[in-house]
């Protein structure tokens, strides 16, 4: 299996803007799993569980891994995704679209910037971060990510999804961090804990 594979496909992208066929993707990226259990694990019903693996499966994103006979004689298929980690190509992403992909970046900061702040409290201080910086940077890593994602396109990693998706996210972050337009951001932040940047 792929370590990460970029998408520039925008009609794959929409099937990707889907909450439920994001997290089958997920789900089987943790170990393969057949149809009944991906609706049990995800209280849906087997038929919706099935039409998204189709369409995972035709847009090539899942594949069988392999195929058991089950307790009841019914040939069960495990299916695993074709990559580790899917990211999205910021200049396919239809333009209606976008924000939902900013959002879930949006989402990854803030979790980040909760850090900071527990940090800050600790040392008797606060950290300010005003909506639009937040907004505007999660727009300025979701056009960057997948420069950072094609890195590991070609290669093999024997880390889990959650693990490759921290590094990539932590590279780009650290790419920005450089960068003149957020160097007085993250130095507000910076000036918390010691942040490396590469030479």
């Amino acid at each position: 299996m792929k370590a990460v594979r970029v998408i520039r496909d925008p009609e794959i992208i929409k099937l990707l803007a889907d909450l439920v066929r994001r997290e089958v993707l997920r789900l089987i990226a943790v170990e393969p799993l057949t149809q009944t259990q991906l609706a049990e694990k995800m209280m849906l019903t087997e038929p919706s569980i099935s039409h998204h693996l189709q369409l995972l499966r035709k847009a090539g994103l899942i594949r069988i891994k392999r195929a058991e006979v089950g307790s009841h004689g019914i040939l069960e298929k495990y299916y695993e995704p074709t990559a580790k980690l899917f990211i999205e190509g910021w200049e396919e992403i239809p333009p209606d679209l976008r924000r939902y992909f900013v959002h879930s970046h949006m989402e990854r900061l803030r979790g980040m910037l909760s850090v900071f702040q527990l940090i800050a409290e600790e040392q008797g201080r606060n950290i300010e971060v005003r909506s639009e910086e937040v907004k505007e940077l999660a727009q300025t890593i979701a056009k960057r990510i997948a420069i950072v994602g094609e890195r590991y396109e070609n290669t093999k990693v024997d880390v889990d999804r959650e693990t490759l998706l921290i590094r990539i996210y932590s590279e780009t972050l650290r790419t920005e961090m450089t960068g003149n337009k957020w160097k007085d951001f993250f130095s507000r932040i910076g000036s918390l804990v010691p942040i490396k940047a590469n030479s």
